[in-house]
């Protein structure tokens, strides 16, 4: 494989510099020891990327340079390995970091010669990222508990060997299931209960508690309305914060109907703009008057986090959305405004995503704008009464009746809107225009 003199020093400065990045995190975590007392510090680490760079560059050009590239792989490895073994000795200490990121600065020096720069500057950018990150690594491995370990490896079980496990196909009653997605929507409720825990754990409380509500609410609404309203019900004193924490990830649900609706058929805006966005600003209102009400003493309490996620109830949930979907499938044979509505009001008991997406398209390619939009108003309804119900159910009473006063205001507010929806259009109010797909 032949280079130009111009392509090899571009390539042999990117191996230099990988090296020399790690060598600076090197250095500077031994910049208190007298020269000489280091193993390998700046320069050495620099002068082994480059090495590593000139010795991959060799293995393109000369017969047999793979022999060569590993036999000064290996010898480097070596001389590092027994320099760092006698600093140990002298420091009564133990460590292999030292030898791997000198091993790591050649491979790297190799890589980027070998005609993969860019992968290697962002592998070399990586590494001293993560040897930066020791004290803090070391630090959250000492507070991590068994059960945040076992719940982290239970999620990636969940992501990495059983979803690829299932088919992606649909099946069972009408054809109504499918494994894949099913299961895919398991993950997606434990991975906001596992993002809720970190957040509230790591964030601090009311701050942890609002953070994770909102970005929830970008994946599931319904996920963070179970898993705090399970919170509360564990501590009762955090009730004001949690339902509030709950009611913006109902927000955030809002505003992701308007931008999903909006972007594939900006048209249905006329219909959806006035009630949807008095419905998220009524749930706003009743939030912040709940985290007003929240006691001080409540917040000054350690907040007490049982599990990163309840694996029992997002496998009942699971269960419950495949029900929803057999019963929504039978709904299609339907056929009207009065199939749509009532599609709608099943759909929105667990979902309104995939009801928000349908009507979408549906009301770019034949059905009454009107008729899409009103779909997709009572799926969001149904919906937020759902969520009341599941909340009250998970977590009793006290989470029931506040979030009951949320979704009532979220309803009454958005009815308003509908009826002001039907007296004028507030888009062309505004000034707006915009295509329909």
């Amino acid at each position: 494989m032949a280079m130009d003199y111009l392509e090899l020093l571009q390539r042999l400065s990117v191996a230099f510099a990988v090296g020399m990045l790690i060598g600076i995190e090197r250095g500077w975590g031994a910049r208190a020891e007298a020269e000489g007392e280091r193993a390998a510090g700046l320069r050495t680490f620099a002068l082994i990327g480059l090495l590593g760079g000139v010795m991959g560059a060799l293995s393109l050009l000369l017969t047999g340079g793979a022999v060569i590239l590993a036999i000064s792989f290996a010898a480097t490895a070596a001389m590092v390995a027994f320099f760092r073994s006698r600093e140990m000795l002298h420091e009564k200490t133990f460590g292999a970091t030292t030898v791997v990121a000198s091993m790591l600065a050649f491979a790297l020096g190799a890589l980027a010669a070998a005609g993969q720069p860019a992968v290697a500057a962002a592998a070399g950018v990586a590494a001293t990222g993560l040897l930066a990150l020791k004290a803090a690594l070391h630090g959250w491995l000492r507070e991590l508990t068994w059960e945040e370990l076992r719940a982290g490896l239970m999620l990636l079980a969940m992501t990495l060997i059983l979803l690829p496990l299932l088919p992606d196909r649909d099946m069972g009653p009408f054809g109504a299931l499918n494994p894949h997605e099913l299961w895919l929507m398991a993950i997606l409720i434990a991975g906001v209960s596992f993002a809720g825990y970190v957040a509230i754990k790591w964030i601090g409380g009311a701050h942890g508690v609002v953070f994770s509500g909102i970005a929830g609410g970008l994946v599931s609404s319904t996920a963070v309305t179970l898993s705090y309203s399970q919170l509360a019900l564990r501590q009762p004193e955090r009730t004001s914060i949690l339902t509030a924490g709950a009611l913006l990830a109902s927000v955030t649900m809002v505003l992701r109907i308007l931008l999903v609706a909006g972007t594939i058929n900006f048209a249905l805006m006329r219909w959806l703009l006035l009630p949807l966005g008095l419905a998220a600003m009524a749930m706003l209102a009743v939030a912040g008057w709940l985290m007003w009400q929240q006691p001080d003493e409540g917040l000054e309490k350690p907040l007490l986090l049982k599990n990163p996620f309840e694996l029992g109830t997002v496998l009942k949930f699971t269960a419950f959305l495949a029900a929803v979907m057999v019963a929504s499938k039978a709904v299609t044979a339907w056929s009207g405004d009065l199939g749509a509505y009532a599609l709608a009001a099943i759909s929105g008991i667990a979902d309104v995503d995939a009801l928000t997406l349908s009507m979408a398209r549906l009301g770019a390619h034949g059905l009454g704008l009107d008729v899409a939009a009103g779909a997709i108003l009572i799926a969001a309804a149904v919906n937020t009464v759902s969520k009341t119900v599941m909340g009250w159910v998970a977590g009793g009473r006290a989470p029931g009746l506040r979030l009951a006063a949320g979704a009532a205001a979220a309803i009454a507010a958005g009815a308003l809107g509908v009826g002001a929806s039907h007296a004028f259009d507030p888009v062309a109010l505004m000034g707006i225009s915009g295509n329909t797909p």
